[in-house]
């Protein structure tokens, strides 16, 4: 269009050397600009700046030489694997203490007692150090556990009741009074004798919450142990790569930035050590980041069982 523009200045209007320049010059702003325009895209689509990762792992059991962690794969992370791991958690409800006891088939007075006391195995052995006169009188329980454990003549001296069951409901003021005077006195023979006490977790085994406590919490770390894996590799996995038989492995065309060098959540054992990785790196543009990941810089050291 400006050339055609060019030759009819030219042809018919005065002066048309003068019109060809001007022409001339918008012509090649056109095309200076463009050149400018295609230069800057040309930028724009050059390749992420890169570095490349070096490392070596060994493993060293007690008293023994470093042995190199072979054939084992090592995850390049843009998160840390334990805040990956507290971000599962989170969207996992851990086990709620309380709620887990308040849900228990047990009378009131043995849930109230067991959210006051930092237990929940009822099994446990020194369980009576823990208890008072009052606490064995006052839960059912706890009540029902001191008579079985000392039964069949093997106390000397403990009160026995004299209220029946079936005054409870034919003559019920009897009853309540006769078994109020039963716990007055069963509760001073504790405080005069607390060695009877003991022995009682021996009969709390049918009721004892431990087991249940366990299982809700182990469940939990279970489903944890899973998907923080899983959520490492699908949202936050930026290389990985298996070391050689020498525990030597490298990685090339990384793009510059902040990583974590992770074995995740599986463990490198030699000897009775097990180890795991999780380490900050860096890499450089241009440049190759070398890591030495030993004993000294694992994120724990279990022995063996």
């Amino acid at each position: 269009m400006a050339y055609t523009n060019c030759r009819r200045n030219r042809t018919h209007s005065p002066g048309a050397d003068a019109a060809t320049m001007n022409c001339m010059r918008k012509l090649i702003g056109i095309l200076a600009g463009a050149c400018a325009i295609f230069t800057v895209g040309a930028r724009a689509q050059s390749p992420t700046e890169t570095g490349a990762l070096e490392f070596s792992a060994y493993a060293s059991p007690t008293a023994a030489k470093p042995e190199p962690v072979r054939d084992f794969t090592f995850y390049v992370l843009t998160k840390s694997f334990e805040d990956i791991r507290k971000e599962v958690e989170a969207k996992n409800v851990a086990p709620d203490r309380e709620k887990f006891i308040e849900g228990l088939k047990l009378s009131s007075e043995l849930r109230d007692w067991l959210k006051a006391h930092d237990i929940l195995d009822l099994t446990m052995p020194g369980l009576d150090k823990l208890l008072t006169p009052e606490d064995v009188i006052h839960v059912p329980e706890f009540l029902l556990a001191y008579q079985r454990s000392n039964s069949g003549g093997v106390t000397k001296g403990i009160p026995k009741p004299k209220y029946k069951d079936a005054d409870k409901t034919e003559h019920p003021e009897k009853y309540e009074k006769d078994r109020q005077d039963y716990l007055i006195t069963l509760k001073k023979f504790i405080q005069a004798n607390p060695m009877t006490m003991a022995g009682m977790e021996l009969e709390m085994d049918g009721i004892n919450p431990a087991k249940k406590w366990a299982e809700a919490q182990n469940n939990f770390k279970k489903r944890v142990k899973q998907q923080a894996p899983m959520q490492a590799q699908t949202k936050y996995l930026a290389a990985k790569v298996d070391t050689n038989l020498e525990g030597l492995a490298s990685l090339s065309r990384l793009p510059a930035g902040s990583y974590w060098l992770s074995t995740l959540d599986f463990e490198a054992g030699a000897g009775d050590s097990r180890l795991k990785w999780d380490l900050p790196i860096t890499i450089e543009n241009g440049k190759t980041t070398r890591i030495e990941l030993t004993n000294l810089n694992a994120t724990y050291a279990d022995k063996a069982p």
